[in-house]
């Protein structure tokens, strides 16, 4: 009996410390930290870029606007509409991190595109603080100034659009240039195919609607880049608010000088997006005659402003240059703060001129092309009365036979 239970004692020993053995490997091992604040990084106050640079670029302005891609005038007009909501506590184990710093640190990742991982080593900051400084304080400026910089227009607003396109395009009841723009974003897993468009790259769409001074009028951001303009388009927002009539139109008014029957307000489009009464496109390439060559050349003339105004906010902010490294949220969040950055900064600071040769007319930007509907009877009527004006006397341009020479 005593050889029995020392065997089970023996047993039980050895089963326990096999399994606890196998515990042991089946656990990760914990990685212990090294430093509570890394050396590198303790240097910040003496040896960051904000805290070595930021008042010397404040001296000389020129220097303050390629650092932040804005004057001096309008970062400080942002930071004051932001420094509340960027202004956190300092606690007994560390100070924290001011507003300034937080928005140089994001204008910087905008303006350059530069990886968190690099911008680690410019401010000396953690990676994961300066991933976090940029995701809030994007989000951050859409709350704060979404609604200042790009309100939802009354009649009021609309007309003064449609003046501005009349003076500039030569296109009368004009209400925005409309198209969309593919961002690069790196692909997101388990996704398929769903942001892989056209232009064989990963993406996701931004919809936008410009004004004749390249500021954004309404946006639509975030849609699968596989998806075709007209169906963004059609499921959006704006899209549905226009087929529901709650977007303020102006009603429809008389042509400049015209004695015909009034023209409803129009968004110019190009050939993806469906033809509506307030919706224009233009006439299919084939078997044009001079009148419809002539509509097609007058249309793309307007809608080149939204083609600007996308060029603009790329070269500005050229985090878009390359492929952001973020999830779709969160590359929605960047997209949407650059936005209302690009209308803040035209709207503050002197509207540059902008040559609209850089953007030739026969060239056809934007989004998939593949998705045509039959065009609705409505939108047909209000093409051809426009059609019909820009070759009458009232509407005619002395150039516009001369620029379509030798067009298709």
């Amino acid at each position: 009996m005593a050889d029995d239970s020392e065997e089970e004692v023996v047993l039980h020993w050895l089963v326990s410390r096999r399994w606890g053995q196998r515990s042991i490997l089946d656990e990760e091992p914990t990685r212990r930290r090294r430093f509570w604040v890394h050396p590198i990084v303790s240097q910040r106050y003496r040896k960051g870029h904000f805290h070595s640079l930021y008042k010397d670029l404040r001296l000389h302005p020129e220097k303050f606007f390629a650092f932040c891609r804005m004057s001096l005038g309008t970062f400080d007009c942002l930071l004051s509409s932001l420094r509340t909501v960027l202004t956190f506590m300092d606690t007994n184990m560390r100070r924290s991190i001011t507003p300034e710093e937080r928005l140089i640190v994001t204008l910087r990742f905008l303006a350059t595109g530069n990886s968190f991982a690099s911008l680690h080593f410019e401010f000396l900051l953690g990676t994961s603080t300066i991933s976090r400084i940029v995701r809030h304080t994007c989000q951050v400026i859409w709350e704060q100034l979404r609604e200042t910089v790009m309100p939802q227009p009354k009649v009021d607003d609309w007309l003064r659009i449609a003046v501005g396109f009349n003076s500039s395009a030569q296109f009368p009841n004009c209400l925005g240039a409309m198209d969309g723009k593919h961002i690069r974003v790196k692909k997101p897993p388990h996704s398929g195919s769903r942001f892989f468009n056209y232009k064989h790259f990963f993406s996701i769409v931004l919809m936008a609607v410009a004004d004749s001074n390249y500021k954004f009028i309404m946006v639509d951001i975030g849609a699968y880049g596989s998806t075709a303009d007209a169906r963004i388009f059609s499921a959006s927002r704006m899209g549905e608010r226009l087929r529901a009539n709650q977007l303020a139109i102006p009603e429809s008014r008389r042509l400049p000088g015209s004695a015909g029957p009034p023209a409803p307000f129009v968004f110019v489009a190009d050939e993806g997006f469906a033809l509506t009464n307030h919706v224009m496109r233009p006439f299919p390439k084939r078997g044009l005659d001079v009148r419809r060559r002539i509509y097609n050349y007058r249309l793309t003339r307007a809608r080149r402003y939204v083609e600007c105004a996308f060029g603009i906010l790329s070269s500005k902010w050229r985090v878009f240059l390359s492929s952001i490294q973020m999830d779709p949220e969160n590359a929605t969040r960047v997209i949407q703060a650059c936005v209302v950055l690009h209308n803040f900064t035209r709207i503050h600071e002197a509207s540059s001129s902008v040559d609209l040769d850089d953007f030739p007319t026969t060239t056809v930007l934007g989004l998939d092309r593949t998705l045509h509907r039959r065009p609705g009877t409505a939108g047909i009527a209000v093409r051809e009365l426009y059609a019909d004006y820009f070759l009458s006397p009232e509407g005619s341009l002395p150039w516009q036979r001369d620029a379509i020479r030798g067009s298709v």
